[in-house]
Parts: structure tokens; sequence; C-alpha cells
């Protein structure tokens, strides 16, 4: 007798021409969860990647943005949905740290999903507003020195990315600004525009159009090197702070105990998509690569991710709150 399991993963991987048809047959609604607020980056990028899933897997997926308490609000809804392929989650790194940064969670960031793949990284930018700010790196760590409390950073959200990269810059050059949490990424560059909050550190993609224009000041690329798109914006490395090296990534994930044939399948159809020049070319606007990848090689990569989250948490002194 045909093992059924082992073929539907054998076709998996010959292709995704071979595993659209019993998808498509399904013909059923498919929701993706962003437990962000909409116009933010996971909100844009998952709903790239969406409007490819649908077309690729004969599928109907639609978004619905669940913000709130640090995205644990879309995220413990994912996890409480049943694994039949018909809810998906689609995150940024922040969905490891529930537990680092919130004194009660009602699911195992890690232990009640099912990995599918990343979507794709983007570096972080130190962003400021013009008013508020001075003109350079150094001049404005002479600020965040001098000012102390009197100057705030605005956060996306408690545990993620730019909370870290934050936390570490503050704690690097000894600063006692005050960090300010939002519902997601749009909300708080929105405040850093309208001169609420002076800084944020943020996804490139989110921050792009507005440095470009003028109406942000960007300070920094946190990472190793520039940004083609953004190229008079110097390294947090070329600041003399080495080591803040901060990027972001996004993925999608599924209940626990998704059945392996739909895993394979779903994954399939992102490393399709990751892989169309259209799409590259959509993200590389926004400053972000995709990844290719199979479910065993990103459950390996969050394992690696949360012991580095770990250690930054604990360096920086972060409390559950």
């Amino acid at each position: 007798m045909i093992d059924r399991r082992r073929l539907s993963l054998g076709i998996a991987a010959a292709g995704f021409s071979a595993i659209a048809p019993p998808l498509a047959a399904q013909q059923r609604t498919v929701r993706l969860i962003v437990p962000a607020a909409p116009g933010g980056a996971i909100d844009v990028i998952g709903r790239i990647y969406m409007q490819r899933l649908s077309e690729l897997l004969g599928q109907t997926w639609v978004v619905e943005n669940k913000s709130g308490a640090s995205n644990t609000l879309g995220a413990a809804e994912v996890a409480r949905a049943a694994p039949d392929g018909s809810t998906f989650l689609t995150n940024a790194d922040i969905q490891i740290m529930a537990r680092h940064v919130m004194r009660s969670v009602s699911y195992d960031p890690v232990a009640d999903f099912t990995p599918i793949s990343r979507f794709a990284t983007s570096p972080m930018i130190l962003i400021g507003n013009p008013r508020e700010t001075p003109a350079t790196m150094a001049e404005l760590i002479t600020t965040l020195k001098a000012l102390g409390d009197r100057i705030s950073f605005a956060n996306s959200g408690l545990g993620s990315m730019g909370h870290l990269a934050t936390e570490s810059l503050k704690r690097r050059i000894d600063a006692k600004a005050l960090i300010v949490s939002y519902r997601g990424t749009a909300p708080a560059i929105n405040d850093v525009l309208g001169g609420q909050v002076a800084l944020m550190v943020a996804p490139l993609g989110s921050a792009l159009s507005h440095v470009s224009a003028g109406t942000l000041r960007g300070f920094a690329i946190m990472g190793p090197k520039r940004s083609a798109l953004l190229p008079n914006v110097p390294t947090i490395d070329e600041a003399g702070l080495k080591g803040l090296d901060f990027l972001l990534w996004y993925g999608l994930w599924a209940p626990k105990g998704l059945a392996a044939e739909t895993v394979g399948r779903v994954n399939v159809a992102v490393q399709t998509a990751s892989r169309e020049p259209a799409l590259v070319e959509r993200l590389d606007a926004l400053g972000a690569e995709p990844v290719t990848e199979d479910p065993a090689s990103f459950a390996r990569f969050i394992d690696a991710e949360v012991q580095r989250a770990a250690r930054i948490v604990e360096e920086a002194g972060i409390k559950p709150e």
C-alpha cells in the first residue's frame, strides 16, 4: 500500500506545480492574521505574500489585523485556532519575545505554533523628527546623554526588534531616554512624524519614504553595511557603536499540529513566491530581502533566535511588564 503522507511530502519537494490542484480543489477562505496595525512593515509584507499565496494555492486568503498587547492578541487567536489549514499567522521576530516582556501570556510562542517559513529580512534604522533632534549621530549621542528621560523613543511593541535595539543602544551610550510603546509600527512612526516622540528604531521599509522626503531624519542603519536605498545614511558601526546589529525578520506560522502535507505545500508556495522577480522587486523597494527555506530550517533559526534574544534581554535588563 502506498504511504500517502510520504507521497504528499515527496510531491511537495518535487515542485509547486504538482501540488496546486489539491489545494485549489478545497476552494476555501484562509485567514492570515496580522497581529499589528495596518500599514506597518508586518502588515505590508504579509499582504504582499498573501496575494501570491492566494494565486499559487488557488484559495482566497484574506488579511485580518488583530493588533494589541505587543502582537500577542493576534498570535493568541492563531494559537487557539484549529490546525486545519484555514488560519495562519504572519509576524516578525517579536513572535518569540512574548514571555520575555509580558508577565502573563496565554500560549507558548514557540511550542504552540507550526513554523512554515520566513518571508523576508530587513535592516533597522534609527530615525528622528528633524525638529526635535540634532543633525548628526555624534550630536544625538551627546543629546541623549544630556537630556536623560526628557527625550523619548517610540517603540512598535514590547519585545520587538526595535525595542531590543533601543535598549541596547541606551545601554551602550549610558542614556536614560524613555521608551513609549505603541500598537504597531505605523502609529509609532506617525507620532515621530508629529513630534510627540523624538526618536525610533524602525524597520527600514516603514521609514524609507519619510527619510527620503526629509520628513524624518535617518541617523544610522543598525547593521554593518549601508542600504543602497539610503546610501547617505551611515551605519551604526561607522558611528563607533560596533555590534549593534539588528536585522528584522518576518515569518509565517500555523497553529500547532498542522498536517505535514499542508505545511509542505504552503512552504513550497512561499519559496516559489520568494523567487519571483516581481515579488523580489516589491521587497527591494521596502529595503527587504526574501528568504527561501524549508520548515525545518525555519525551526532551527527560531531556536537560535530564542537563545540570542534571551541574551539581549538579560544584558539590557528588560523585565516583563
